[in-house]
């Protein structure tokens, strides 16, 4: 169910402390931590606490939740002292999901170009 911890899910593991990741933020309703296969030399991710399988349905189910996932980016783009940088949230498995715990991935520390993928 959607906002509840699923039993199979990394990130949601990740929240309750069951795997280990390095964190480098966490708010009420956040966790923000390094990528462990980085894209770019700076690569975090942000997610909610809660569980939603993607940005859509955390949106749609939690607003409050979802925008605090995005402050949360640029806050971490902020103490990374990113000039530049992409927040990029993939939605099924075609984009490029492969946690279907809702996240946005804060990307910087080169030039990213455009278009991606």
């Amino acid at each position: 169910m959607a906002g509840e911890p699923q039993a199979d899910c990394l990130f949601c593991k990740i929240v309750a402390g069951d795997v280990p990741a390095t964190i480098v933020r966490e708010t009420k309703t956040t966790v923000a931590f390094r990528d462990i296969n980085p894209q770019a030399p700076t690569h975090v991710l942000v997610i909610p606490r809660v569980h939603h399988p993607d940005a859509a349905s955390l949106a749609a189910a939690e607003p409050e939740i979802a925008a605090d996932v995005l402050r949360e980016a640029g806050e971490v783009a902020k103490e990374e002292a990113l000039g530049s940088y992409r927040i990029v949230f993939n939605t099924g498995s075609g984009a490029g999901q492969t946690v279907f715990h809702a996240h946005a991935h804060v990307l910087g520390g080169r030039g990213l170009q455009w278009p991606p993928g």
